[in-house]
């Protein structure tokens, strides 16, 4: 191989030539084809990157493309796994952490279900985010809220020596030993934002997520990280043009795609 290419599962360099011009990694033996995937010539991928920065659906995304619904619900799939792993960099300054639950409403499960409990307690899935202000967001669906796992994702997301602003949940117990600055935010009537003292802004993504997702329908559980992280990189990407964040994203499909991050 002149050039070489890394394998999109683990990232190996070295791979043998097989048929139809596909390589097969030597570490993992995953087969790939280098280049654009799903055989979608350049000027397709671009026309279905430019409707889907508009917010289009697959089936209206289809329409305008004339490509087979599949074929552009397999597109969206591989778009949204690249986004997945675009990663931002370690925030760093002063950071806001929050959690959240993301589901379907109370009112409209069946009468049989709405006896389990609300809040904390809930069947929800929780998802876990970390705001930089006057940065970037980052977000991630999560197993669970305990404080291995919450404080585990900050020390590898978030620069030593932050302040880290967060809720009186008691998963955030014992950051300030770990080498940050931690800060609280009492949620209760009569209290309000003043000098810095709040969580506002990933209140914001929060209400910008639920939103959006409400706006789908319904996304099954296995599909949420995926989803998550397409919001996740709308939010930060909010301010350039459409065309741009088609370039962005056409510029993510031709890097080779590099593991899951933290």
């Amino acid at each position: 191989m002149t050039k070489r290419q890394r394998c999109p599962r683990c990232g190996y360099t070295r791979a043998w030539r097989i048929r139809r011009q596909q390589r097969r990694c030597t570490r993992c033996r995953t087969d790939w084809r280098p280049g654009l995937p799903l055989r979608l010539r350049r000027h397709q991928w671009q026309a279905v990157l430019r409707w889907h920065a508009r917010g289009l659906s697959a089936h209206a995304i289809s329409c305008e493309t004339r490509l087979h619904p599949q074929r552009v619900l397999r597109a969206l799939t591989i778009v949204r796994e690249r986004l997945r792993r675009a990663v931002p960099p370690v925030l760093r300054g002063t950071v806001e952490v929050d959690e959240t639950y993301v589901g379907g409403s109370w009112k409209n499960r069946r009468y049989g279900r709405r006896d389990t409990p609300r809040g904390r307690g809930t069947l929800k899935t929780p998802v876990f985010g970390i705001l930089c202000r006057g940065g970037q967001v980052w977000a991630q669906v999560v197993p669970d809220i305990t404080g291995e796992t919450l404080q585990g994702l900050i020390r590898r997301r978030v620069q030593r020596g932050s302040t880290v602003w967060s809720d009186t949940l008691a998963s955030y117990t014992g950051i300030a030993l770990k080498g940050y600055v931690h800060r609280l935010v009492q949620h209760q009537p009569g209290h309000y934002a003043s000098r810095g003292r709040h969580i506002n802004g990933l209140e914001g993504f929060w209400g910008y997520l639920k939103r959006r997702l409400a706006a789908k329908g319904g996304i099954r559980r296995d599909r949420l990280p995926l989803y998550v992280a397409e919001y996740v990189w709308r939010y930060n990407h909010r301010k350039l043009s459409i065309e741009q964040q088609a370039q962005q994203l056409m510029h993510l499909l031709e890097k080779p795609m590099s593991p899951v991050g933290g």
